[in-house]
């Protein structure tokens, strides 16, 4: 039996100056700024937010705007990072473009997908800053008198929502803390979602052994994923990865918005995702945690029941 290769498994190659090919070709889609004949739920748009390090993002809002007494009712601010390992997809991935769109059209809710940079090109915490870039763009929108016309004229600044997939919920985890010292005002986080989020550690936990060869994310492949992102001469114990070790960043997650946490019984990292609720409780953090025992990582991806459940439990969370 031949050796499992991870590289091999996601489709990529490392090159000898440190960046990888990607040869795992996601079908992509294209922005829609007007609605096609066919009456669109959304529109979306892309705008550059760093040119220097090739970030940008694709904001959503729905076509038909709710109004409260022929006045058009402010909309929440999603602001939303996808999953991919750190290493693969983008904003602009259909399923990522699809679910953005149904999060615009059926909350309804303006939303801010974030193109962030992968890794290993860009390791944390340079995903952690394209962050930061990413909700001080949101807030200059709102003062700028010249700001997004969609964000200024549409979106809710008292009810802000941080949303993230897999490695997307890593993000908004670490985004969170950072809240505080952004003044963000008058931006106002209510809320973070951490859907399927990914954390780790190195020791293995019960669940990474049991799925350990699952078909969609075995553990080679997780592990790989964290030695290709991780600052370099650091292990999986570092404080980006696994959180639950003590450290001063500690006291910061006391300071987190109300979390929502979800997650699926066959996830590899479903371990990881139930003790992160009962850390952000032990630290004061009001956590509402959403797991169903059936189910793999990414399930809502491909199964568009679950993505229907995913939705309505999101819709429940954001006031």
């Amino acid at each position: 039996m031949s050796k499992f290769d991870p590289y091999n498994h996601l489709s990529i190659i490392l090159n000898s100056d440190g960046t990888l090919t990607r040869n795992y070709n996601a079908p992509t889609v294209n922005a829609n700024p007007e609605p096609s004949p066919a009456g669109d739920s959304t529109v979306s748009k892309d705008i550059t937010l760093n040119i220097e390090n090739k970030t940008w993002l694709r904001i959503y809002r729905p076509t038909k705007l709710p109004s409260n007494d022929n006045t058009v009712a402010r909309l929440p601010i999603i602001v939303y990072f996808h999953h991919g390992g750190w290493i693969l997809l983008s904003a602009a991935d259909v399923n990522i473009h699809t679910n953005c769109s149904q999060l615009a059209g059926d909350i309804p809710s303006i939303v801010v997908s974030v193109n962030y940079s992968l890794a290993p090109e860009s390791r944390l915490p340079e995903q952690y800053c394209d962050a930061n870039d990413a909700i001080s763009w949101v807030k200059q929108q709102i003062i700028d008198p010249k700001g997004d016309e969609w964000i200024r004229e549409y979106g809710d600044p008292s009810r802000c929502y941080l949303y993230g997939c897999g490695c997307g919920g890593n993000i908004v985890f670490n985004l969170g803390m950072k809240v505080s010292e952004l003044k963000l005002e008058p931006l106002r986080i209510q809320g973070i979602i951490m859907n399927q989020p990914m954390f780790g550690g190195v020791k293995r936990t019960k669940s990474e052994l049991q799925f350990a060869t699952d078909e969609l994310l075995p553990l080679p492949v997780l592990d790989l994923m964290w030695d290709l992102v991780l600052p370099k001469q650091t292990d999986r114990d570092h404080r980006y990865c696994n959180p639950l070790l003590e450290g001063p960043h500690k006291e910061a997650i006391g300071r987190l918005a109300k979390c929502l946490v979800i997650g699926f019984g066959r996830d590899i990292m479903i371990d990881r995702q139930q003790e992160l609720v009962t850390m952000l409780v032990k630290c004061g953090v009001q956590v509402d945690a959403r797991f169903d025992p059936v189910g793999f990582h990414n399930v809502d991806m491909v199964d568009p029941q679950r993505a229907s459940a995913v939705l309505n439990i999101v819709k429940e969370f954001i006031v």
